[in-house]
């Protein structure tokens, strides 16, 4: 990929541990990118902090030309970068998020997945632009109610966590298209995920589900295709409605509910 610029920092110039600059990246409509190298780098450099007009920010060893080593703490100062849109932070030993990360009001992506994370700060309410966030393979038991503040959200990946609840607040993400639950404990659905009008992917495979909301035939907009049907409900010890309805997508699931409405 080309790039349009490219600006070394010379204040790590003469460190031969690092190499540290920041790109103009097309890829991301001209924004300016930072990527961090260094097989024996250790700490995050203090002086990241100071780029205020960074607005893309790598810090995940999975990503090519990011840090080779996993971070176990975000530094506090993650806050002075007011103006990141995109900020990458999955695969690491992360146990926590800072509040500090509630000040970056322009960020529109944010990927936690991978770490070791039991819950969020209440800040990241904050993020009122975010409309991707990735916090697979966590640690959480439930989905943070701060979350359901996030109106902008779009997409929302919460799998393979340990999640047994989650608020019925849910409702108010009223712009959410993609919502993936799979790997998790849940025994039952809020009420409030039936009002997700937005919503056309919702994946909840290997819960612990029995019955879904009565109302889950309001989710006209879900396209599972024939393909996805079985995925969705897979691992799950449904009864109401019963595996083979479940297997029929969301229009047999429609169906099912409302025949049960008419005999009544």
């Amino acid at each position: 990929m080309k790039l349009a610029s490219r600006s070394p920092f010379p204040f790590l110039s003469n460190d031969l541990q690092w190499k540290y600059l920041v790109e103009h990246d097309p890829q991301y409509e001209g924004g300016k990118k930072l990527k961090l190298e260094g097989k024996e780098l250790m700490s995050v450099p203090r002086q990241l902090f100071s780029l205020e007009g960074l607005q893309v920010l790598e810090m995940s060893p999975e990503r090519e030309s990011c840090l080779r080593y996993r971070m176990d703490s975000i530094p506090h100062e993650i806050g002075d970068l007011k103006n990141l849109t995109l900020l990458y932070l999955d695969t690491n030993n992360l146990k926590e998020v800072p509040v500090e990360i509630g000040s970056l009001v322009k960020l529109e992506r944010l990927t936690l997945s991978n770490n070791n994370l039991t819950s969020l700060p209440e800040e990241i309410s904050g993020l009122q632009r975010l409309r991707s966030l990735h916090l697979a393979n966590n640690n959480l038991v439930e989905l943070p109610p701060p979350l359901c503040q996030l109106r902008n959200l779009v997409f929302l990946d919460v799998t393979d966590n340990h999640i047994s609840s989650f608020p019925d607040t849910i409702d108010q993400l009223q712009k959410l298209e993609t919502l993936l639950l799979l790997f998790n404990h849940l025994k039952c659905l809020p009420r409030g995920i039936c009002y997700l009008m937005s919503l056309r992917t919702l994946w909840l495979g290997h819960n612990q589900l029995k019955e879904l909301p009565s109302s889950f035939g309001k989710l006209v907009h879900l396209d599972w295709g024939w393909n996805y049907s079985s995925c969705n409900f897979e691992g799950n010890p449904l009864e109401h409605p019963p595996p083979e309805v479940c297997s029929g997508g969301p229009a047999a699931i429609r169906q099912y509910f409302a025949s049960l409405m008419g005999q009544k």
